[in-house]
């Protein structure tokens, strides 16, 4: 009698887990756009979803050789990293995975496009100063499929409406290119400077309009109620300053009639915070 043994099965992989990036090149995309991309073999088995997939990145403070992140070990990273001074603790920020491909060479490579703000955020500062070789650390998916996706539209979905600012560019942009042929799209991008537009690429049958501020574009709010919408039932994603958007999620809901169960809303900033208290504020507005 033989005796089949089963082979020994893997254990499935962690949704998220930390990354060791290294900048590779970096290209400006327009006067408030700045593309970054990283490499290096601490990328393996990043496995980016696509469409609006975000991650964290941890940015070292001026002077520092690298991001302090306490990620040795099994123990809480959240808590360990909270714990350490603000000055010493690396900083991070949410942004959108805006490519993901293989190198010649097989590596993964990915790139970030960085929105360089006026008000000059740390993130702002360590984009604009970016050279090849400079490290950084990310949490980001080990799975393709993960809940950092947020683009989602349901099966019975006619057509899609899409609004972002320019920090939700990439995302919009990189949905654009997922979308299936035909598709249609409704699409408002809203940018400070002419320059700042991007020839974007997309099978979908899509509408685009970019919404100039130096131009006197109006405000996304205007802009959406005065347009003729498809008939059909839509999709809605809809991403940028959080003002802005409660404000189209509010249009959409209540004044379309839109089921709010198919619009998509993130606040990716807010006027005034910066990433920490927006995520405070968010915390206090889920616990009311």
């Amino acid at each position: 009698m033989t005796t089949s043994v089963a082979p020994p099965v893997a254990p499935p992989a962690a949704p998220f887990r930390f990354f060791d990036l290294a900048v590779l090149r970096t290209r400006r995309l327009g006067p408030t756009m700045l593309r970054v991309t990283f490499g290096g073999p601490g990328l393996d088995g990043f496995a980016a979803g696509g469409r609006d997939q975000s991650l964290s990145l941890f940015l070292p403070h001026p002077g520092q050789p690298e991001p302090v992140v306490p990620v040795d070990g099994d123990g809480d990273w959240f808590t360990a990293w909270r714990a350490l001074p603000d000055d010493i603790r690396a900083v991070m920020r949410s942004y959108t995975v805006r490519a993901r491909r293989r190198a010649p060479d097989g590596s993964t490579e990915i790139d970030i496009d960085f929105a360089l703000h006026g008000d000059g955020g740390p993130a702002c500062r360590w984009a604009a100063a970016a050279a090849p070789g400079d490290p950084l650390k990310a949490l980001g998916p080990a799975v393709e499929d993960n809940t950092a996706v947020r683009f989602r539209p349901p099966r019975d979905t006619d057509w899609v409406l899409i609004w972002a600012d320019e920090t939700a560019l990439p995302a919009a942009a990189a949905a654009l290119e997922w979308l299936p042929a035909g598709t249609k799209a409704r699409v408002w991008l809203e940018v400070q400077h002419t320059e700042d537009r991007q020839a974007l690429n997309t099978a979908a049958k899509a509408r685009i309009t970019w919404l100039v501020r130096n131009e006197g574009a109006p405000a996304a709010l205007e802009a959406v109620r005065a347009a003729e919408l498809p008939e059909g039932t839509p999709y809605v994603w809809i991403a940028g300053e959080s003002s802005q958007v409660r404000a189209l999620r509010r249009h959409l809901v209540q004044e379309r009639r839109f089921d709010r169960e198919r619009v998509t809303f993130v606040g990716y900033w807010r006027r005034g915070l910066n990433e920490e208290q927006l995520r405070e504020a968010a915390a206090a507005d889920a616990g009311e």
